[in-house]
């Protein structure tokens, strides 16, 4: 409780977590299916309405209701970003310590592997996954993964490796403490924070990079909804039917602003330096 009010009490944190809340209320409503029309049902007779009291935000070229298609788009781009930062953050997470724990040829081997991944543009190097392993929404699930998995490694590493030559984790060593206790009890909760903050800012990369791969064909495939494949199927009837494409795109620009408010926020909140300078 006492995060909550630090988050809703910082202003970025207000305005982020609020914009996280109903992304996150809405993205269950789309996955548990409660949305206004059956978002696959096609009304011929609509098609291409305009945005009114039965249809709130229109229809497309299928007489599908945007607005139901929209809430499940948001409910699976939630399903693949969190699937694939709960991936990327725990793979990244289990490299990072233990380069730092081990050292010497582990160590190099890791983060030179890491490296080579970092080298490659993050959606380059997700198409490059996909092109291999073919598209899907578990395919994206772990192409995303593993463009991020390098970061998070690169976040747990280094303050694993200051945080291990510590009095408290020598004494740990002395008094017989097992090597998975220090590395959980000692080094991973010391790192909370940091990967608190990479997480939220994570999920907006990959929300992103999720509508990205389905505007390009190579992510969620159709019937399946999906922001990108909205945001595609909007670019020849932007002129007659605008509203196909402002929906979806004001839904990933706002979901993605909130995860970065919320992320800063959280970083403002946790850093040590940052709670000592407005104390």
């Amino acid at each position: 409780m006492s995060m909550l009010r630090a988050i809703f009490s910082h202003p970025s944190g207000r305005i982020g977590g609020t914009i996280v809340v109903i992304y996150v209320v809405v993205a269950m409503l789309g996955m548990f299916g409660i949305t206004p029309h059956n978002p696959l049902q096609q009304y011929r007779i609509d098609r291409l309405h305009a945005p009114s009291m039965v249809y709130w935000m229109g229809t497309d070229l299928f007489g599908r209701d945007v607005a139901s298609r929209l809430m499940k788009g948001v409910g699976q781009s939630f399903l693949v970003g969190v699937s694939a930062v709960a991936l990327a953050s725990i793979a990244g997470t289990v490299l990072g310590l233990t380069a730092a724990w081990f050292g010497k040829a582990w160590d190099g081997i890791v983060m030179r592997v890491m490296d080579v991944l970092l080298a490659f543009p993050a959606i380059l190097l997700a198409l490059l996954i996909i092109a291999v392993a073919g598209p899907g929404t578990w395919t994206s699930v772990a192409a995303i993964a593993i463009v991020y998995m390098p970061i998070f490694t690169r976040v747990v590493r280094g303050p694993a490796l200051s945080i291990k030559s510590r009095e408290f984790v020598d004494a740990a060593r002395t008094f017989g403490s097992s090597r998975r206790y220090i590395l959980t009890h000692h080094l991973l909760l010391n790192l909370v924070a940091p990967l608190t903050v990479q997480v939220t800012l994570a999920l907006a990369w990959s929300l992103l990079t999720e509508a990205g791969l389905s505007f390009l064909g190579l992510g969620t495939q159709p019937p399946s909804s999906s922001l990108g494949l909205m945001l595609a199927d909007s670019r020849n009837l932007m002129e007659t039917a605008p509203w196909l494409l402002i929906f979806p795109a004001i839904t990933i620009m706002i979901s993605i602003l909130g995860f970065n408010l919320l992320g800063d926020a959280l970083r403002d909140i946790l850093d040590p330096k940052t709670r000592s300078r407005t104390a």
